[in-house]
Parts: C-alpha cells; sequence; structure tokens
C-alpha cells in the first residue's frame, strides 16, 4: 500500500508541472484532486494519474468547489467510465495492426 501511495504522489507530482492540479488524497482506487484548472483538464489529469496506476482510467464521482473526487476503474470490473459533465474522456489508442 505505501509503494501505491508513494508511486501516485511520485506521478501526481510528475504530471503537476506547472498545472494547478495536484492529487490531495490516492486511497486505494479513490482520488481526491483539487484543481482550479478546466474541468477537461482535470478529467485528463485524473485519467492519467489512474493510468499510471494500472488502471483504465478515472470516473468521475462529484466535486465540491475546487475539490474533484474519482474512482480509478479496471476494465475487469465491467465498471464504466464517467466523465465530468461537459468533458469527454480520450479514447486510447492500442497498438493492434
Amino acid at each position: 500500500m505505501k509503494k501505491i501511495l508513494l508511486l501516485t504522489t511520485i506521478s501526481g507530482l510528475t504530471l503537476i508541472g506547472c498545472s494547478s492540479s495536484q492529487i490531495n488524497m490516492s486511497m486505494g482506487n479513490m482520488r481526491l484532486i483539487s484543481s482550479s484548472a478546466a474541468p477537461q483538464e482535470v478529467m485528463n489529469f485524473a485519467n492519467t494519474a489512474c493510468m499510471n496506476d494500472f488502471y483504465q482510467g478515472a470516473s468521475f464521482l462529484s466535486k465540491a468547489g475546487t475539490e474533484y473526487r474519482f474512482k480509478c476503474v479496471k476494465a475487469e470490473e465491467n465498471e464504466i467510465l464517467t466523465p465530468i459533465p461537459g468533458t469527454s474522456i480520450p479514447v486510447a489508442v492500442t497498438g493492434n495492426k
């Protein structure tokens, strides 16, 4: 568990760069992201953070002020990815040809 939290923190810090998004809490498959960025940027940040933790992507749960709650989803759990209202989830391109 500590390894996952460390990886999440490191990947979050790497992704932040000059952005105004940061992961405040990462517990299991739940993520609390604090951000003043545009909703689409937050959705992209959440998807990237979840994919870096070996999930399919992020599913939006709720928003309170500048805090967004997401659930990281695995493909085999038969859950759907829910975007922030008014945003989209980018389609992953596979290398199968």
